[in-house]
Order: C-alpha cells, then structure tokens, then sequence
C-alpha cells in the first residue's frame, strides 16, 4: 500500500513513517522540506499520484483561534481536494481528546479539521489520542520566569507518541471508520506531577508553579475533560517506561 504522512518530519510525523515502512508499506512525506507546501497545495499533486491513504499529522502550535482556524482548515482543504483528484480512498486524521469540551482557540482549530473531514469527498477515519508523554517536558517550556515554570492543573492520561502512530498506520490500512474509538495510556496523571519529574530526570532545574487556568476551559482540564469517558484502546508504555528510555 502507497501511505503518504502529511507533516511526516514532525515528531509523531517521524512515528508514523517509520512505523508504516516498518509494515511493508511504500512512504511519501508530505513536507516543505519535501517539495510540498500544504498550504498552497505547491507540489501536492504530483506526491499523491498513486496513494492509497493519506495520514494527516500536520500541526501549529498557536493557541489564537483564527489562526488555528486558519491552518487547520486551510491545510486540511487542501489535502482533500488533491486527494480526491488523485483517487485517495481513505484519508486518516490525528485529533485531540476531550477538545469539545474545552474552548480553547489551538482546539477550535481542531474541531474545524474534523468538520472539513467529515463533510469532504473522501472517505475518513479520525482518531483521537491524548496528550503524548512529550508533552510534560514541552509545557515545562510555555511559560517561564526565570527558572519556574508556570503549568497548567490537569488530569491527563499521557500515551506513547509512537502508539499513537502505530495506530494511526493500522487504521490507515483498514477500512474508514469515521471516528475510531479514543487511544489514551495506560495511566491518570496530574500534569504538573509529571513536569516534576521530567525536569528531575532530566536535570533540568526547572522548579514548577502550579496554576489554575481561569474559566470553563480551566475548570474542564481540571475535572480531567482531556481525558476519555469511555471505553476504548489503551496504550502499553507508561510514563515511567517512558522517562526511563529517555
């Protein structure tokens, strides 16, 4: 099967490339560094020709609503229009637990993508994973003051990055599902307890200040909104696991 990784050198991007080749399966990158500009559509058509499944990994990182919009939209509308063009029969998307229940600009960007999904030509599957184990040491980055770090309380259930693409490689193989059911790890954490321990490990000094993001949005991480409230896939490799290759 010919899989084409839309954002293939990002860190899950660089995953799910390995874990498809890994399968057998003959892999185009679809990345600036590639020839492909996925907001222009520059160079797409010609990297789709012959492409069974598309897995969309692209992201952002702002959290301003219009400018998430933007990029997700933009970005998303233009992978199905090459795909339909080039005859792609499943089109695969890596979305975010709980981002319907928190109103934040980074997860309207999101919701948007899933919509454009849903209602284009090609045939979908969304898969929505929680955050990945990287993620505690990248929040220790957001906001700093000296050497304290401003985190967020939150309940998450951290999954292995490569899990997720592992999943992602598995679900593009098969038939479209419309929305798979939700992939989280094996364990509930506080975010900051995991910071904590990240910046241990890894000798980073960072000492870390808990806050209490303000609003429903807050209130929701809080009460573990990130997190699934039902049944689904779990993840094998804990954080500890995780720390500990690292």
């Amino acid at each position: 099967m010919r899989v084409a990784v839309a954002g293939g050198t990002g860190l899950v991007g660089r995953l799910v490339v390995d874990a498809a080749r890994e399968r057998g399966h003959d892999v185009v990158v679809l990345a600036r560094s590639e020839g492909v500009d996925l907001t222009t559509g520059s160079g797409l058509a010609e990297r789709l020709a012959g492409v069974d499944a598309v897995i969309d990994t692209t992201n952002q990182a702002s959290q301003r609503r219009a400018q998430a919009e933007a990029f997700f939209g933009g970005v998303t509308r233009t992978l199905l229009a090459g795909g339909a063009a080039a005859g792609v029969g499943h089109h695969v998307v890596l979305s975010i637990v709980g981002i319907d229940d928190v109103d934040t600009g980074y997860y309207a960007g999101k919701r948007l993508q899933e919509r454009v999904v849903a209602e284009g030509a090609v045939p979908w599957t969304v898969l929505r994973a929680t955050q990945f184990h990287e993620f505690a040491e990248q929040v220790l980055g957001f906001a700093r003051v000296g050497p304290f770090s401003v985190v967020p309380r939150m309940l998450t259930r951290p999954v292995a990055a490569r899990e997720v693409a592992q999943a992602l490689v598995e679900l593009a193989a098969g038939a479209p599902v419309g929305r798979a059911p939700e992939l989280a790890g094996p364990d509930r954490w506080q975010l900051v307890d995991l910071a904590r321990r990240v910046s241990e490990a890894r000798g980073l000094g960072r000492r870390v200040v808990p806050v209490r993001l303000p609003g429903a949005a807050g209130r929701a991480m809080r009460a573990g909104a990130l997190t699934p409230s039902g049944d689904g896939p779990r993840g094998r490799v804990t954080f500890d696991e995780w720390l500990a290759e690292r």
